[in-house]
């Protein structure tokens, strides 16, 4: 059950953009929190949802500047933003639960870790996410459901949202 959980919709690719960032602005809110303990964040939605649009432009707003991939084929993009480790992993290709134990992935969550997972559910025994994003496609744009289920998550969501707002008041 999570703490905090809120609704959005992303009516373009920009609003997608500013929702990542929003998200990027959080992250360095909370930067000391992580550095302690770590955040994961879960993306589910069906291909093409915008799960990768969004960890693109929560990178970009962190400050990295060259290319931005989706880890589909590689499972895992590693990215050093600050302090911060960020793993941005892609377990659509799992067909067994079992083969994110095999990867060793495990070591990578933790401390000074951001571990945003797109497909977090073919993974198998994952930590519990910090927050959930689930994205689903809605006529022309994106309806986004934010879920905490931690403190941290709920610092980081309250946040964005806050964040978010801002922005979509800004322009």
């Amino acid at each position: 059950m999570p703490l905090s959980q809120t609704t959005l919709f992303l009516a373009d690719e920009s609003a997608t953009a500013r929702l990542g960032s929003a998200f990027a602005h959080a992250i360095e809110h909370e930067r000391a929190a992580i550095a302690a303990r770590g955040l994961v964040i879960g993306l589910s939605g069906d291909l093409g949802a915008g799960k990768t649009s969004l960890v693109r432009a929560m990178l970009r707003a962190l400050g990295v500047t060259g290319p931005v991939k989706s880890p589909t084929f590689a499972l895992l993009e590693p990215y050093a933003v600050s302090s911060l480790d960020f793993y941005h992993f892609d377990f659509y290709r799992f067909k067994d639960p079992a083969e994110f134990d095999a990867a060793g992935f495990r070591e990578l969550f933790g401390p000074g870790a951001v571990c945003a997972i797109e497909w977090p559910e073919r993974a198998g025994e994952l930590p519990t996410p910090d927050l959930a994003l689930t994205l689903r496609v809605e006529e022309e744009g994106r309806r986004v459901h934010l879920a905490a289920h931690s403190e941290l998550g709920v610092a980081c969501l309250k946040e964005a949202i806050t964040r978010w707002k801002q922005t979509a008041a800004a322009g």
